[in-house]
């Protein structure tokens, strides 16, 4: 069975991208807001991994992210952020919260689904334990 990827971002674009590159592999979900994917985790739904865009509309990247990490079902959920912002490190490091991983948009395909790999063999080993 393919593992879940639970994908948040404002952009279509984006959006289309990402399910076309991944789909293959894994099972896509995607949301267009923090508002929908909170929701979405909310009505039982459980990911191996979150890809969230940082700046979104209505309910934006970091307030969604700091939601899951602060919640006691959702918090062990790895998250990799994408984001087209120029100060990206600097905003990563200044997060009151942890992300797994991050990368800047544009970004590379296949560098994503290493750091995919990594990120969900990482909580994979976590929680066979």
């Amino acid at each position: 069975m393919k593992k879940r990827i639970l994908i948040v971002d404002d952009d279509l674009s984006i959006l289309k991208l990402l399910n076309f590159i991944l789909s293959k592999d894994y099972d896509i979900v995607v949301r267009n807001n923090g508002i929908d994917a909170f929701s979405w985790l909310e009505d039982g739904n459980i990911p191996e991994l979150i890809i969230s865009d940082l700046q979104m509309p209505y309910f934006d990247g970091q307030s969604f992210i700091k939601n899951v990490k602060i919640s006691g079902l959702f918090r062990d959920i790895p998250i990799i952020m994408l984001s087209a912002a120029h100060d990206l490190d600097a905003q990563v490091a200044n997060m009151p919260f942890q992300v797994d991983a991050y990368m800047p948009k544009p970004f590379n395909p296949a560098s994503l689904k290493s750091a995919i790999n990594q990120v969900i063999s990482i909580y994979d080993e976590s929680h066979s334990n």
